[in-house]
């Protein structure tokens, strides 16, 4: 095939397609442009998970008649003027503008008024050209108008999610703004249904609550340290708040939306020592350097920049968090007893465990020899003697295996019990939460939870499932469903949802890790983990038991060669 130049319809679409990605990407580069333009009042609407519209009005400064339809070239931007404005963006927008992107592929309305004028202008677009222009009068602000998305662009249309997770990205995208511009009021709406309301009175605790709820922002931690490149302030959770994802960790430079594997190990590092494995801190992060810091023009989307002096950030970052929670008494993780659920058990034939000592990576399925108890280590593992030498059995990791396996026998069977809670759990929803909740609700139905609405973005949880309320009762409340809702909503979309459940009621609701243990429930534990298909890992793969082998012993002690 000859070079040759492209049809200027063929590159706008290839430029709309490394910005434009989804219909949050739209609301994204529109939100972004009401904060360039001043706006203290952000209103977004989506219907049908923003492909039917997306509508976002502001009370912004307005752009004047005379720019109006210059807006929507390529390459046309009000954000720099030389090269030398490259160096030193301030502004949100810019890596190229994106109104072009978006009316390339969506039919799309434009209403604006600049301050500086007494009538407003209206302009109509269709494949990227004006079908219809003309002056009305409306208050000071812009409103963009989003028909239609992909319309012109069916290649990405089918690639598309649910309409229950096209609204999760914008909900999180729109949370996320509302936490690094907390003076401005936002309000999101989907087909007609509030989701999220913020004050806009400057709190950032306030928008935290709305978002993530109250009770969470007032046990959050203030964070706050300047030196001589950059300020860092914000808010962390106590260890005792962590999640088990990474989606509530949220990084701002100069209030711009970042994902940063830089700022996310600072963070993390900071944390170490302080949290299980597998489990995250909460944060919403903003760093303030000068401009000629940093470069924000690295990315398409402009979801990713570059530090200049990336160890300083790293160190500046890390030691406020580190002194935050320094100045905080470090809540340990709340514990709750274990109860475990007495039924009878056949005793299990005795099989010798003579595998070499440390080789449980290879995770064999045979069955685990009669234990013996003798006692907790560090309130975490079991000490249990064998045949063939001693176990340290992980607490934690042993009642997730048996929790694990009786719950799949359920499901298999369609029969997973559920069990009725005398007192309903209220649980506050996150917009993103609410819009996973809407999606898996008949699926967690199927598993014994029993969801009803309770108001705006709060709900009644009536049931649970019984094998998770037996063996901890106490330990089912708000946190396992956020964290079942969080698991729910991962990227890792190659594990079936309900595999994702099971492993994540399992995780959550099995016993902790520094919880004090009787031996009485040490010795039943132990029963019942004989008795699983894969005594020696967890339903992740991690291991249950170290075994150290007589013979590993006597040579450690030295009584053989």
């Amino acid at each position: 095939m000859p070079i040759k130049v492209l049809a200027p319809e063929v590159i706008s679409k290839i430029a709309a397609g490394e910005v434009i990605e989804r219909p949050a990407s739209v609301v994204k580069e529109l939100v972004e442009n009401s904060l360039d333009a001043g706006a203290t009042q952000i209103a977004i609407e989506a219907q049908g998970g923003g492909v039917e519209l997306i509508k976002v009005s502001d009370n912004g400064a307005g752009i004047p008649a005379a720019e109006v339809e210059l807006a929507f070239h390529r390459y046309a931007t009000s954000k720099i003027g030389n090269l030398d404005d490259l160096q030193r963006i301030s502004s949100l927008g810019f890596r190229g503008e994106a109104l072009p992107s978006i009316a390339a592929v969506a039919e799309v309305e434009i209403s604006t008024q600049a301050s500086s004028e007494s009538v407003g202008s209206y302009l109509h677009l269709r494949k990227g050209e004006v079908v219809r222009k003309e002056s009305h009068a409306r208050p000071m602000g812009t409103t963009v108008t989003v028909h239609r998305l992909f319309r012109y662009f069916p290649a990405r249309l089918k690639f598309l999610k649910s309409v229950s997770t096209e609204n999760s990205h914008i909900a999180h995208l729109v949370s996320q703004y509302a936490l690094a511009f907390p003076e401005v009021k936002f309000s999101l709406v989907f087909d007609k249904r509030p989701s999220l309301r913020t004050m806009g009175n400057g709190d950032l605790r306030e928008v935290v609550g709305e978002i993530y709820g109250a009770e969470l922002a007032q046990r959050m931690l203030k964070v706050e340290q300047k030196d001589g490149l950059a300020k860092v302030s914000g808010l962390i959770s106590p260890p005792s708040l962590a999640r088990s994802n990474r989606n509530y960790l949220s990084f701002f430079v100069n209030r711009r939306w970042v994902r940063s594997p830089l700022l996310t190990r600072a963070t993390e590092e900071a944390f170490h020592g302080l949290l299980m494995d597998g489990q995250h801190p909460i944060a919403v992060i903003n760093i303030s350097l000068p401009v000629q810091e940093l470069d924000v023009n690295v990315h398409p989307a402009k979801a990713q920049i570059k530090f200049c002096q990336e160890q300083t950030i790293f160190a500046n970052v890390k030691k406020a968090i580190e002194e935050a929670l320094a100045r905080t008494s470090i809540a340990s993780s709340k514990t709750v007893p274990f109860s475990v659920n007495l039924e009878h058990w056949e005793k299990p034939r005795m099989v010798m465990d003579n595998e070499p000592v440390f080789m449980v990576a290879q995770l064999p399925t045979m069955e685990l020899p009669v234990l013996r108890v003798l006692g907790q280590l560090a309130n975490t593992y079991i000490i249990a003697e064998g045949p063939d030498g001693l176990y340290l059995i992980d607490q934690h990791a042993a009642h997730e295996r048996i929790l694990y396996d009786r719950i799949s026998a359920q499901w298999v069977q369609k029969e997973v019990e559920a069990q009725g809670l005398l007192q309903p759990i209220t649980i506050e929803l996150s917009p993103r939460e609410e819009e996973t909740l809407k999606t898996s609700q008949e699926l967690l139905a199927q598993f014994g939870f029993a969801i009803e609405p309770f108001g705006n973005r709060s709900y009644l949880i009536r049931t649970i499932p019984a094998q998770v309320a037996r063996a901890n009762p106490d330990g089912i409340g708000i946190e396992i469903i956020t964290m079942l809702l969080d698991d729910l909503a991962s990227k890792d979309s190659l594990t079936p949802w309900e595999e994702k459940i099971i492993q994540s009621l399992a995780c959550h609701g099995a016993i902790r890790a520094g919880q004090q243990l009787s031996h009485e429930e040490m010795r039943e534990l132990i029963k019942q983990l004989e008795q699983t298909k894969q005594p020696r890992a967890c339903p992740h793969g991690r291991p249950t038991m170290i075994h150290l082998s007589a013979h590993q012993l006597e040579r450690e002690f030295g009584r053989i060669g």
